[in-house]
């Protein structure tokens, strides 16, 4: 923002999974960051009462913070419904920014994982977890991948959909639509929003009805985690 909300002081602006290293931010910017934990944890608990096998999977695009929130709440979701569930974890790159668009990579570190035994995998991992979801169709029926940030069952394959449990979301449509509104009130956002299951900025997507008979279960968990009865960890 110091490249350029300084030089543009009459203008708003709104990165989306970005933080300011400077102590003060500066006043026109508002900083929109999700709790992609809570909708991680919500997709555990999906992949746990659904696998057959005991061993649900995560791939990681990249090995970062960012990313080992989404494993973490994933993984703490899942032994919330099933204690005893088994989560094999593998990410695409160590540091390696490509690990985001790597299909390949994704597919194979998928397929890893199905092979191991797991019959459910989660990708966070941008444009590579459409591998995952290649690795889920080729390793047959009862076998599922769960999407990631968009409700990933929209934008599938006709081969791929039959394969895609669920989708954990983050809702930049409403911090968007936030923002925006409040610039039109004429008191624009500033600083560092979090968008969570409380304000509707993170969830979990039922297109294709697979999770419908456990929908109540999944809803239960986000209460708690409304309540603050359970706190989910950012860090695995």
């Amino acid at each position: 923002d110091n490249a350029v909300a300084t030089d543009y002081p009459k203008f708003n602006f709104a990165p989306v999974d970005c933080f300011d290293p400077d102590t003060q931010p500066n006043t026109n910017v508002a900083y929109l960051t999700f709790a992609a934990e809570q909708g991680s944890f919500l997709v555990g608990v999906a992949a746990a009462e659904k696998s057959k096998t005991g061993t649900i999977g995560f791939v990681g695009g990249v090995h970062n913070d960012l990313i080992k929130g989404f494993e973490a709440g994933y993984t703490a979701g899942a032994k919330a419904a099933k204690p005893d569930i088994k989560v094999k974890v593998a990410y695409i790159e160590e540091s390696d920014l490509k690990g985001f668009a790597d299909p390949a990579g994704g597919k194979a570190a998928a397929t890893g994982e199905f092979d191991a035994g797991a019959d459910i995998v989660y990708a966070a991992a941008g444009a590579s977890g459409t591998g995952a979801f290649d690795a889920a169709v080729a390793a047959g029926e009862g076998k599922w991948a769960i999407g990631v940030d968009s409700d990933q069952y929209l934008t599938a394959t006709t081969a791929q959909k039959p394969h895609i449990l669920t989708s954990a979301l983050k809702r930049v449509d409403t911090a968007t639509y936030d923002f925006i509104k409040s610039v039109n009130a004429g008191t624009p956002a500033t600083s560092y929003t979090t968008y969570d299951l409380k304000n509707d900025g993170v969830g979990y997507s039922t297109s294709g009805g697979f999770v419908d008979d456990i929908k109540s279960d999944i809803d239960g968990y986000k209460a708690k985690i409304i309540s603050g009865e359970i706190k989910v960890p950012t860090k695995p």
